[in-house]
């Protein structure tokens, strides 16, 4: 068995830990979770973080457990939050749950064995529990001082924090307790944010069941301006799901790491060895123009998430714009979904096909038909044609009167590209 909690240091991976931890998962197979609440569709980049603890504890022997929290989703975590939950449908939920326990399938191996992983859910053990029984099975143990000192409660007495989020501690802790008694799990692992629900849980099957169990948090991922890693300069999600963030999207995110947060990412989102990844950053030093790690955590990471052939293809995507590849065959490959993407951010101009069939030329197009937002004038699209700056769909154009008859992108579509680093995108309705 590998040494859990060595390689979980090397890779910046532990913040906090009850003492005993580490001798403890040094004596054998031991089972541990990770809870994640369905408060949407899908898990995103920064919930990646967890799923990695619950993969290197696999892939150390142990046996992980992932728990999808249809239970607590009810009532939602304070934990980091200035306000309170808005409460989602109970049928909102369900739809959530099975869509993230088929998310986490992809991650952790199911295969029979002694550390198969489960995926499992605290509705099925809460949904038959009275307010009284739980009074008296939960509340009983754990006194109002030991809750009001948790930090998910002091950051919200001043601006207000109702019963029902106050008790939230109650069911982490219950769950804890639950899985201790029926699937033997003595280890839970969340976020930082999570330290004062993961030792309620400890507490409560110290005080219950006389026994030890054991927690670990992992930082939260920040930039380095503090915001959370996983978010989009627009504080958009990068999410799991293909269909809300795509895999040329994710790609790109990753690709555009700081060369100062990079090195960090990739100790925590491979499963490489230490001496690969050693390496790596000393190649990556040695020519950082080159952005070794970035490229190798984009791949792994996109691969991981989506699967190898959607990783090549948001590579084709990528290299299209910013590689400033003269495919024409990867170009016209390329689905409307994944060209739209590619073209997320840059210019769009539209023609009517009628205005387009009666087009003459190049340089007719690059301005006064696309009423000079590509070019400023005739003059200066010859100019440009001259000096070998413009390419229509991937192809350099020499010849500035020749007529474009190029065949369009999905029916509607030219990809101007103009010098080394300007695109357009000429949409034709």
């Amino acid at each position: 068995m590998k040494n859990f909690i060595t390689s979980l240091q090397w890779r910046g991976m532990v913040h906090d830990m009850v003492p005993g931890t580490a001798e403890h998962l040094g004596r054998g197979m031991a089972t541990g979770y990770v809870g994640f609440d369905p408060s949407a569709p899908s898990l995103h980049l920064g919930n990646l973080v967890a799923i990695m603890l619950l993969k290197h504890f696999q892939e150390a022997g142990h046996k992980p457990i992932a728990l999808v929290g249809g239970a607590t989703g009810m009532i939602g975590d304070p934990s980091g939050r200035s306000q309170e939950r808005l409460f989602l449908t109970e049928e909102i939920l369900r739809y959530n749950e099975a869509a993230i326990a088929k998310q986490l399938e992809k991650f952790l191996d199911f295969s029979p064995g002694p550390n198969k992983a489960v995926v499992l859910n605290n509705f099925d053990w809460f949904k038959d529990i009275s307010f009284l029984g739980f009074l008296r099975e939960v509340g009983k143990h754990i006194p109002i001082g030991y809750m009001m000192a948790k930090d998910s409660v002091k950051q919200r007495i001043e601006t207000g924090i109702s019963y029902t989020e106050f008790a939230y501690q109650l069911l982490q802790g219950y769950d804890f307790y639950y899985l201790y008694l029926h699937k033997g799990v003595t280890l839970q692992m969340g976020g930082s944010d999570q330290w004062g629900n993961l030792t309620t849980g400890v507490e409560l099957i110290r005080k219950k069941a006389q026994c030890q169990a054991f927690a670990i948090t992992a930082p939260l991922l920040t930039r380095s301006d503090g915001t959370k890693f996983g978010k989009t300069a627009s504080g958009s999600n990068i999410w799991l799901d293909p269909a809300q963030t795509s895999p040329y999207a994710m790609y790109q995110f990753l690709l555009n790491a700081g060369d100062h947060e990079v090195e960090k990412l990739i100790k925590i989102f491979s499963c490489c060895k230490q001496e690969e990844i050693d390496a790596l950053i000393v190649a990556h030093q040695a020519k950082p123009e080159t952005r070794l790690l970035q490229q190798t955590l984009a791949k792994l990471v996109t691969t991981m998430v989506h699967s190898e052939e959607a990783c090549r293809q948001a590579m084709v995507c990528s290299n299209i714009l910013f590689d400033y590849t003269d495919s024409v065959d990867a170009l016209y490959v390329l689905t409307e979904d994944d060209l739209l993407h590619v073209c997320a951010t840059i210019p769009k101009v539209y023609i009517t096909s009628i205005a387009l069939s009666a087009v003459d030329n190049i340089v007719s197009l690059l301005s006064v038909a696309t009423e000079n937002l590509i070019m400023p004038s005739k003059s200066e699209a010859r100019r440009m044609i001259a000096a070998r700056g413009i390419k229509l769909n991937k192809v350099l154009i020499t010849d500035p009167y020749q007529k474009p008859d190029f065949t369009l992108l999905h029916n509607r579509y030219l990809l101007v590209q103009k010098g080394k680093k300007n695109y357009y995108l000429i949409v034709v309705q």
